[in-house]
């Protein structure tokens, strides 16, 4: 008896063992690496249009924190719930602290997304709201820059085609560095609070 509990022992070990390993890794993929100072490796120079026709870099948002969220117009779900949740958060900080963060959407269907299309689409979340677009290989290295995973789905109609992508909301600092991210599960109030811990550090 005391010989088939010990062999059950070992066993929840190597599967505890093995839960953890996969986790981390899990982690790895998703999140950035970290360089030897211990600062993950997110973020990086753009060169992209907004939807009012203008070339923007991420030197025009310097002083600010960036709130970036990489996604679509077309996106039927996580992108509205997410862009809704940038705003309504932005909505839970006192005024000084709102003027100190830009939400950014970057658009990972530059095809489709174009200066027109996110002029009309961005109104509709809020008049802070900054549309990003620009060439495939503009938005490629935006994306690649922040570590953001899409690809085309193409199924059935060419034209209304889904993109699959991560749904992170990352925060950068005023100095354009990497501060913190959300998942695509966090609320308003979550996001807020994150928002006013990094704002007090400044």
């Amino acid at each position: 008896m005391r010989r088939i509990f010990g062999n059950w022992i070992v066993v929840l070990a190597a599967a505890l063992l093995l839960v953890v390993v996969i986790g981390v890794a899990g982690w790895r993929l998703l999140m950035p690496e970290a360089g030897s100072s211990g600062t993950a490796l997110v973020g990086g120079p753009f060169t992209l249009t907004d939807q009012q026709g203008a070339e923007v870099t991420e030197q025009d948002f310097a002083g600010r924190f960036m709130l970036i969220y990489f996604g679509y117009t077309f996106c039927p779900d996580f992108c509205p719930m997410s862009l809704s949740t940038m705003v309504e958060a932005l909505d839970l900080l006192a005024p000084e602290q709102v003027q100190q963060v830009a939400p950014i959407l970057i658009t990972i269907d530059p095809e489709r997304d174009t200066v027109a299309q996110l002029a009309e689409y961005v109104p509709l979340f809020d008049p802070r709201l900054v549309g990003l677009t620009g060439t495939p290989e503009q938005t490629a290295a935006a994306a690649k820059a922040y570590r953001v995973y899409f690809n085309k789905v193409e199924e059935g109609d060419p034209d209304a085609y889904l993109m699959d992508h991560s749904t992170f909301i990352y925060l950068m600092g005023p100095d354009g560095e990497y501060r913190r991210h959300f998942g695509a599960n966090a609320t308003p109030e979550e996001l807020a609070e994150g928002l006013r811990a990094e704002l007090a550090r400044g």
